[in-house]
């Protein structure tokens, strides 16, 4: 049984708490939280112990420590669970400086602990299915990716204000998925972005509509586009073009009833969150982690694909603002 510790008993705690729960072979033994409720709250949901960070990660009773707490706090508590031994699984971006994401690495290697960042997306069943698709050829090679991903309203400005950014918290997901499709590392990035949605966004230093085009070495070329809206629901789509043909997945709806009458065709909208929309990625992603620590295997995505998308965001974050075309020195 692997004994599994959560930092932070938010959103996302809580998603990975009900997500260890539908495990075999899994529990959770301890949760922490600078909210003592917080941690009350969920202590009590899981049948676990609600303790301080410190104590957690120095349990005998704690295999592996899930960090789900503000990025600010991912680089300390990064250190003190690899000095104490603890597997590690690290929601994105590790920090959002990547000399310290670095420092982080050193530290890992050092230690030989089990460390994987949460890219759920790799998960989603569809992506995961798409990407083994473009492995096994069924589209020849892969000439291009285009990623759309947007979101049915803005965040609060509180949240802009230390989130680092549309590409660093956002669409720092687009970029591993990026990678991850491609099947190569990019060599050139350009990015645009504008702020059309909530003028607060613009204020705060930060734009709510992007894009980024990224090309490798071999001429493979990615289109991203992300926004702040849509009205329409959560728009997670991925089409792939190659020399045999092309791929895509659709949005995930609320049911797969489609209703045809003299107006024409109409389906269910999307699913409006990210939670639903993702909720077998996550399931996947915390299985995958519990069978890699448990079998002594090494889980992906690792630390340096948190470097290298948390590399690609800095990137775009300064081609959106000088206009420039990067070139893209990942390592």
């Amino acid at each position: 049984m692997l004994n599994i510790g959560i930092l932070g008993c938010g959103r996302i705690g809580q998603v990975h708490a009900r997500s260890i729960a539908q495990m075999v072979g899994a529990r959770v033994s301890a949760v922490s939280d600078a909210i003592p409720a917080a941690a009350q709250a969920l202590a009590a949901s899981t049948a676990s112990q609600a303790m301080d960070s410190d104590a957690l990660i120095n349990s005998p009773d704690v295999d592996a420590v899930i960090i789900g707490t503000p990025t600010t706090t991912h680089f300390d508590l990064i250190h003190q669970a690899a000095a104490a031994g603890k597997a590690i699984f690290c929601e994105k971006p590790v920090d959002l400086s990547t000399e310290r994401i670095r420092t982080c690495l050193d530290t890992i290697n050092a230690t030989g602990v089990p460390f994987m960042v949460a890219f759920n997306r790799r998960f989603d069943p569809n992506f995961a299915h798409l990407q083994q698709s473009l492995r096994d050829g069924v589209v020849g090679n892969v000439e291009m990716v285009t990623i759309l991903s947007r979101d049915p309203t803005p965040p609060p400005v509180s949240y802009i204000e230390s989130s680092g950014g549309i590409f660093r918290d956002m669409m720092i997901h687009d970029l591993d998925m990026a990678r991850f499709l491609l099947g190569e590392d990019p060599v050139e990035l350009h990015a645009m972005g504008s702020c059309l949605v909530d003028p607060g966004i613009g204020a705060a230093g930060d734009m709510d509509t992007a894009t980024v085009t990224l090309k490798t070495a071999s001429g493979r070329i990615c289109q991203i586009s992300n926004s702040r809206r849509a009205t329409y629901g959560y728009d997670q789509r991925v089409e792939v073009h190659g020399s045999k043909g092309m791929i895509r997945a659709h949005n995930e709806l609320e049911n797969n009833v489609e209703l045809a009458t003299t107006d024409g065709f109409t389906h269910a909208p999307t699913k409006n969150f990210f939670l639903e929309r993702y909720a077998a990625a996550y399931l996947a992603e915390m299985n995958h982690f519990m069978q890699a620590v448990t079998a002594g295997t090494a889980p992906k995505p690792d630390g340096m694909d948190g470097l290298k998308a948390q590399y690609l965001a800095d990137l775009a974050t300064e081609s959106s603002r000088d206009g420039l075309i990067k070139s893209c020195q990942i390592g």
